[in-house]
């Protein structure tokens, strides 16, 4: 559990990244946040652990002994992908205080997961806007008020482009996000949909509500990150710019509310609060990952697996951006989906679907 201390111990996990950058420099502005650990997938550290004089640093591999030795209060999961799942375990198992922004491995080990935070009892922050924002309209909520939840969606820079004009698009139009800026996985999950197919298996996960009470409308403007529906018809819905140290802020600092440069809205300007929803024949990644978390097991880590082959091979420019919805299709279609007990089974699970989502990109 977090509890109130003079200094607030954070492990930061994923340093390098869009949300590890601004994760900094929120640090940066309160003398009682201190970085204990740094890690990163491959970039190095030696600049970030002179400046903020951490002994514990790590690029790559394993995490565990590293947040083992450096006793956080806080770790700030911001690993891309199914790496970052036995950081979040661990944190889950032991108390840690989780303030979650690596998406994937709820998705992945959601149920491994829940039991994980059941048992440690400490608190899940989640970093994600939409979930930052469903997770203060419903703080301190009876469960039995809530009729749904609605997850809102940019639409990425493609939510315009007809289908035939999505088989030629480039990998630098797919990263050319309209209103975030963010790292180059989930800017292209964004143009597919796919992000928001996670994030509707992850709030499944984090508020424990069923599939069927959780909707995606896409909202181009990125001003409302997400509503709540209540059972007695009203709506409450979380607004401002969009700018992600906001919910890196108030999972830093929980349960304050601290000042950041970030401006509050301003209703004397014109503002344009539009919704739509989202077109399935042109993004079927979300319909895809709304039926993997129905299916359950391990259906959402194949899909998570599979996407995260699809992306790196767009990337890559192995593949086109109109191939990475059948390459996933495909491997969910083939994929065991039988649940597992522990991590090395989960393990074993995310290999297999990426042995699935590969095969496809095989010659011939």
């Amino acid at each position: 559990m977090l509890v109130a201390t003079d200094v607030r111990r954070i492990a930061l996990l994923g340093a390098t990244g869009s949300i590890g950058r601004q994760a900094l420099e929120i640090v940066d502005a309160h003398s009682d946040l201190e970085i204990v650990a740094l890690t990163s997938g491959s970039q190095p550290l030696d600049d970030l652990a002179a400046r903020y004089r951490v002994e514990h640093v790590q690029v790559g591999g394993d995490v565990i002994q590293l947040l083992e030795a450096c006793e956080p209060d806080l770790v700030l999961n911001a690993v891309v992908g199914f790496a970052g799942v036995g950081a979040t375990l661990w944190a889950l198992e032991r108390g840690v205080t989780l303030a979650l922004a690596n998406k994937e491995s709820l998705v992945a080990a959601g149920d491994l997961a829940l039991a994980a935070w059941k048992r440690g009892g400490g608190l899940l922050l989640p970093v994600d806007s939409e979930h930052s924002a469903v997770f203060q309209c419903l703080e301190g909520r009876p469960s039995e008020t809530i009729d749904s939840l609605v997850l809102t969606a940019s639409g990425g820079p493609f939510r315009n482009h007809s289908l035939s004009d999505l088989e030629s698009v480039s990998v630098g139009e797919a990263l050319a996000h309209p209103t975030w800026s963010m790292g180059p996985k989930i800017t292209i999950d964004s143009a597919t949909l796919a992000n928001k197919g996670l994030e509707l298996i992850e709030a499944h996960y984090l508020f424990e509500l069923p599939y069927e009470k959780i909707d995606v409308v896409v909202h181009p403007t990125s001003i409302v990150h997400s509503l709540v529906r209540f059972r007695d018809g009203a709506a409450l819905a979380h607004v401002g710019y969009p700018d992600m140290r906001v919910p890196i802020s108030y999972a830093l600092t929980y349960p304050e509310r601290r000042a950041t440069p970030v401006p509050t809205l301003d209703l004397t300007a014109p503002l344009l609060l539009e919704f739509e929803p989202p077109d399935p024949e042109r993004f079927p990644l979300l319909a895809l990952a709304r039926e993997a978390g129905e299916r359950g097991g391990t259906y959402p880590c194949a899909f998570n697996a599979a996407n995260e082959v699809a992306v790196a091979a767009f990337l890559d420019q192995r593949i086109a951006f109109l191939e990475i919805s059948p390459l996933v299709e495909d491997a969910l279609a083939d994929a065991d989906g039988g649940a597992v007990s522990d991590l090395p089974e989960l393990v074993e699970a995310d290999a297999a679907a990426r042995r699935l989502a590969e095969r496809r990109l095989a010659p011939a």
